[in-house]
This record gives structure tokens, sequence and C-alpha cells, in this order.
């Protein structure tokens, strides 16, 4: 049986150097380290291996490079329940969540799991041999192998890390501005005083707006749709309150499940009165906001 790749040829499988693993995890960002962690703790009999395509850990935080890149969930349910986030902002910046990701990898001795430059460019199930049989290229020599496995781990992510989704317009070459995708962000862009227009509502472009207008002279964002948007500090009192009468893990769990169940519950409420809720979260940023408040911008079509 075959899976996403072609079939391979036995006499150049032959050829290559062949490895063999229980499990196979593919990425090394924020979920593969979860997995490799969980899997070293509670499979200590089993072998294991992380294949990053990359030259370094950490996934999205460490690709994306676009101004004021944050998570746009606390750390507390973004980060690992058994690696206390101690960093006194809940919302983090990218530097801050890829430090807590290198810092685990070393707290739990995980690093000698993972083999960097490893691509998995096709993945076959074997029924005879009833393993996984992955076709691994390195990136920096172009030298490709086989790797077997019965368990293939996918904590690759849902993007596509060559190029980001770009709209094709049209007409879009009579435009002779800069264009830019945040995904591939060049550092040395020079914004200031620049008119820019950003295109789309969803979380990168609610965090580039404000960091923008900063050095901009204007900032506009093209929405189909806003968004529904809560307004909250970036560090969460009650959690570093706890920790400051708390051991660090008991802490965070508490802080974790904190969130976790408002999370829920806000979910809940959503769906059983949508209208109310809609209601609440626009009140909200009116009261922030004040006579600056338009409402067709904060007002979604949708429920």
């Amino acid at each position: 049986a075959c899976y996403f790749c072609p079939t391979l040829n036995i006499e150049r499988i032959m050829e290559h150097t062949i490895e063999h693993f229980d499990v196979v995890v593919v990425g090394a960002g924020l979920s593969g380290i979860g997995a490799a962690y969980h899997l070293q703790h509670s499979c200590p009999d089993r072998t294991f291996t992380v294949l990053e395509g990359r030259d370094a850990i950490g996934g999205t935080w460490d690709l994306f490079k676009y101004p004021g890149i944050r998570s746009d969930s606390d750390m507390y349910t973004f980060g690992f329940p058994f690696h206390p986030w101690k960093n006194p902002k809940a919302i983090a910046d990218a530097s801050s969540i890829l430090e807590y990701i290198n810092d685990t990898v070393d707290t739990f001795n995980l690093r000698k799991h993972i083999q960097f430059r490893k691509r998995v460019v096709g993945a076959n199930w074997s029924s005879e041999k009833k393993k996984w049989e992955l076709t691994v290229t390195t990136s920096d020599t172009g030298n490709s192998e086989i790797v077997y496995c019965q368990f293939l781990f996918m904590c690759s992510g849902y993007y596509d890390y060559s190029a980001g989704h770009e709209p094709v317009f049209p007409n879009a070459d009579v435009f002779k501005g800069i264009k830019v995708h945040p995904q591939k962000w060049d550092t040395g862009l020079d914004y200031t005083d620049k008119k820019v227009v950003i295109i789309g509502s969803g979380a990168t472009a609610v965090t580039l707006v404000p960091v923008l207008a900063k050095k901009a002279k204007e900032v506009t964002m093209l929405q189909r749709s806003p968004s529904y948007i809560l307004n909250l500090p970036s560090k969460d009192i009650f959690a570093n309150t706890l920790k400051n009468i708390l051991p660090n893990q008991m802490a965070h769990n508490i802080a974790r499940w904190k969130n976790i169940l408002l999370s829920i519950g806000m979910y809940n409420a959503s769906r059983k009165w949508p209208e109310g809720v809609s209601k609440l979260l626009r009140n909200q940023i009116k009261r922030t906001l004040g006579d600056k408040y338009n409402d067709k911008d904060f007002h979604p079509n949708y429920s």
C-alpha cells in the first residue's frame, strides 16, 4: 500500500543508508518536541528519532521573522504541561517561545534524538514488513536514505514551509511598490513613513498592524469581514501571583487549567448565546477605544 509517495525502486533502496526506529517524529517544532518528551518519558524501551528538515528547532517560531510575531494563545495553554512557563508574559513574543523550546530540549536531554536537515519526502506503508518505509533527503548534500519505523508521528504543522499562500490578483503587476509575504519577511525592510496595506484580518494581520503603525506613515488593513477580538493584557496577573506563592509546577498547572476552562466556557457560551457574546466582545473593544470605535470595523458578518 502506498501513502503520499511514488513507489520506491528496490535496487535504489539497497544503495542507501537504512535505519530502523520504533517511532519516527517528523518536525522539531513545539509539537515534535512535546512528542519526543513523551516518547522518552513514557516509552523508555522504544527507539525513536525526530527528523527536522531545517537546521534549527522551533518550527514556526524559528521560521517567521515578521515584526511583532507572538503567540495568539496564552503560553500556559500553548506550552508544555511538563515544563512550566516562567516568563511573566503569558502572550509571548517569538524569541521568548523559541528560548522556552530550546530550554525544554536541553532540560530533558532531547537534542540527541533530533536529526537536522533531514527532510521526509516520501512515506510508504509496507504490508509485508508491517513498517513505514520513509524516503529521507539530507538538505545540504541532496543524499537520500531509507528509514523504517512502526509508527509515524507527523508533527510538521499545516504550513507550506517552502512558500506561504499568496492569492492571485488580476493585474497585480501594475503595482510597482514593495510586496512582501510575512513568511518571507525581509528583516532589513525599512517601512518608516511608508503607506502600508495589510491584506487579511487573521492573527498575523492583527499582530502586524500595531507594530507597523509605530513607524509607518499609514497602515490600512483590508478585510472581507472583521474578526472577533478580545483585548487582554499580555501578563496574566493571576498566574504571576500564583508563581510568587506556589512552586513553579503547581502554579503552572493551576494557571493552565484556569485558562483551558475559561476557553471551554467561552466556546460553550458562544454556541448557546452567540448574539450576547458578540455584543459582549464588541462592547469591550468599544470601552477600550472610546470615540475611536467604529462598529463596522469590529462587527463580523458571521455569528
